[in-house]
């Protein structure tokens, strides 16, 4: 009789908290490396724009990205309407938003 053995195993990996805009790249390209919604990488910067090329953006802090689904709530996502709006950056919320969650 074989025996299965299961391990866990946790693996931790930290994004840069600065990044340099290589040449051709846009919002979407970088902010889908970091795993970050573009909406929030465009926030922290300041953008109103596509970011220019050799310009040094932060980026913040990643955590589960997820598409919203009709019906889901900011608390239901996040725990409460507040912590929404600081971990994502906006107030809206709509079907098909990528988000980050707690």
């Amino acid at each position: 009789m074989r025996r299965r053995i299961y391990c866990r195993v946790k693996v931790l990996l930290t994004a840069p908290r600065r990044y340099r805009v290589k040449r051709g790249q846009n919002l979407s390209e970088i902010a889908a490396t970091f795993g970050v919604p573009a909406r929030l990488l465009a926030a922290v910067n300041h953008l109103a724009g596509e970011p220019e090329e050799g310009q040094v953006l932060s980026i913040p802090a990643a955590g589960n990205l997820y598409t919203v689904r009709g019906g889901e709530s900011k608390s239901l996502l996040c725990g409460s309407p507040a912590q929404f709006s600081e971990k994502n950056q906006t107030n809206c919320l709509y079907p098909g938003q990528q988000v980050l969650l707690k």
